[in-house]
C-alpha cells in the first residue's frame, strides 16, 4: 500500500509499522540537488522514539538509507550544480543508485522512473557491498534521478502484541475502519500504515525539503502550543525572527514558556502513569517566504498544506492564522491594514491571516496550528467490540505508545509544512 501526495514534488510513502522497511519514494527534486545527509540524521532523530519519558518506548535508529536515484560522495561537497545530470554522470567518483543495481546505471541502461517502487527491489553500493545500509553514513549525496528513494529498517518490532486487534478493535484507531475498506489485506501491527510510524519516511522527504528552502532563505519551526489545555506563549504572528525558530528546532520539549512547558509535562506523565494519553495543539511557523506563492482556490498554499496536514496521523483540525477565532471577530478587527517599511515593502501590522491570503503568500510570516487527539492506544480497559465472535468485548491494549503524539509531531509538523511550500514554489516557478 502507498501513499501519495504532491503535484511537482511527488512523495509516495510506504511499508508498514512493523513490516521489515518503511520507506519513502521522491519524484520531481532537480538532479544534482545537493543532500546534506548529516543534517537529514539529525532531523529524524528529533522524531526517533524512545528517547525521552514522553514518547513510546521503542527503540528505533530511524536512519535514512538511500536505495535509489542518488549519487553518494564519500565526503566534501560534490562538484555538481542542480540540473546538471550530464555532470552526475560523468563523475567517476559517485556512486549512483539506480533500480535493482547501480551497474545498470553505470553502463547507461537507468531503470525508468515510472519503475517498480524501491519498496520491492534491493539495491547495492557501487563498489559491489551487498548491503545498502553502507550508504547510512554517507556525509553528502546528490539526486542523480528524477525518482530517488530511501528506506528506513525497522529494528524493534513486537508484532505479537497486536495479534488480537484484528478481531478487536482500538476504540479511536483505525483498527476498525482499515477493517471495513482492505479486509484482511493489511498488516495491521502496529496501526501498519495508518501508524505514527509512517511519520519517519514523511520527515525523510521533509527533512529534504527543509534544506531545499534554507537555500532561499526560508526557515521553518514549530513548537507545543498547548498539551492536555495547557497554552504555551505562541509565536509573534508578526516579527516572529528565523532565529526564534531555530532555537525551537534544538529543544528536546518545544516551548516559548518554561513555565507552560513544567506544567505540560506533568500533565502528560500524569496521563503515562493513569494508563492514558492527552492530545495537544502544535503551532508551526515560516518565514522568508516572498509574496505571490500559491493561487486561487485549489491551487491555493492552504489547498497545498492542508492534505499533507491531515496525512498526518492524529490530526483533527487545521488552522491558519487567526482560524476559528476569525469567525468571532469583526472584519475590522480581522482585516490587517497594510502599511509601507522603511525598506519599501508592504507589510501588515496584524496577521490574522497567517501569511495567506486568497490561497496565496503576503510576505508575512506563515502561521498554522494543528490539533492532535490523544493517543487511541490506551492500557485502561475500554469497551470495542469482537468482530469475529459477533458479541460486545472488553479491550487493554498491549504494546508501546507515546502518551501524547504532539510531542514528537513537532518536527512531523515542520516535514510537512516544508513539502507543501516547496511544491508549491515549484509550481509558480514552472
Amino acid at each position: 500500500m502507498q501513499s501519495t501526495f504532491g503535484k511537482n514534488i511527488r512523495v509516495s510513502i510506504w511499508g508498514g509499522s512493523h513490516e521489515p522497511a518503511i520507506g519513502v519514494d521522491i519524484e520531481g527534486i532537480p538532479i544534482g540537488t545537493r543532500i546534506d545527509m548529516n543534517q537529514l540524521r539529525a532531523f529524524l532523530k528529533r522524531r526517533a522514539p524512545g528517547n525521552s519519558p514522553f514518547a513510546t518506548k521503542r527503540k528505533e535508529p530511524d536512519l535514512p538509507i538511500p536505495v535509489r536515484g542518488v549519487a553518494v560522495w564519500g565526503g566534501g561537497t560534490p562538484p555538481v550544480q542542480a540540473g546538471d545530470p550530464g555532470q552526475v554522470e560523468s563523475d567517476q567518483s559517485a556512486a549512483i543508485l539506480s533500480g535493482d543495481s547501480i551497474g545498470n546505471h553505470a553502463q547507461g541502461n537507468a531503470v525508468p522512473s515510472d519503475s517498480t517502487s524501491s519498496a520491492d527491489n534491493t539495491s547495492s553500493f557501487a563498489q559491489g557491498a551487498d548491503d545498502p545500509g553502507a550508504l547510512a553514513e554517507a556525509p553528502v549525496i546528490i539526486t542523480a534521478e528524477p525518482l530517488i528513494s530511501f528506506e528506513i529498517r525497522n529494528t524493534d518490532t513486537r508484532s505479537g502484541d497486536y495479534k488480537g486487534l484484528r478481531a478487536v478493535p482500538r476504540p479511536g484507531h483505525a483498527d476498525y475502519t482499515a477493517r471495513l475498506r482492505y479486509g484482511d489485506s493489511l498488516n495491521m501491527a502496529g496501526g501498519g500504515p495508518f501508524s505514527a510510524r509512517m511519520t519517519a519516511p514523511l520527515c525523510i522527504a521533509g527533512g529534504i525539503a527543509l534544506q531545499m528552502l534554507e537555500e532561499k532563505n526560508i526557515e521553518i519551526g514549530a513548537h507545543l502550543y498547548a498539551i492536555a489545555g495547557i497554552k504555551d506563549t505562541p509565536l509573534d504572528p508578526v516579527n516572529v525572527t528565523a532565529a526564534e525558530l531555530e532555537s525551537l528546532q534544538k529543544m528536546e520539549f518545544p516551548v516559548l514558556s518554561e513555565d507552560a512547558g513544567e506544567k505540560m509535562a506533568e500533565a502528560i506523565l500524569q496521563a503515562k502513569k493513569d494508563l492514558d494519553s492527552v492530545g495537544g495543539v502544535v503551532e508551526v511557523c515560516a518565514t522568508g517566504l516572498p509574496g505571490g506563492i500559491g493561487g486561487a482556490m485549489y491551487d491555493g498554499l492552504e489547498s497545498y498544506l492542508a492534505p499533507i496536514f491531515f496525512g498526518i496521523p492524529a490530526v483533527k483540525g487545521v488552522e491558519f492564522g487567526a482560524g476559528f477565532h476569525a469567525a468571532e471577530l469583526r472584519g475590522s478587527e480581522n482585516n490587517d491594514p497594510f502599511y509601507y517599511d522603511n525598506n519599501g515593502q508592504v507589510k501588515t501590522r496584524t496577521n490574522c491571516h497567517g501569511g495567506i491570503l486568497g490561497g496565496i503568500t503576503t510576505g508575512m510570516p506563515l502561521m498554522a496550528r494543528l490539533a492532535f487527539k490523544p493517543t487511541p492506544s490506551i492500557s485502561r480497559e475500554q469497551d470495542s467490540v469482537d468482530l469475529e465472535a459477533h458479541k460486545n468485548e472488553t479491550l487493554v491494549v498491549k504494546g508501546r505508545h507515546d502518551p501524547c503524539v504532539a510531542v514528537r509531531a513537532v518536527p512531523i509538523t515542520e516535514a510537512a509544512l516544508a513539502l507543501g511550500i516547496l511544491d508549491c514554489i515549484m509550481e509558480v516557478t514552472k
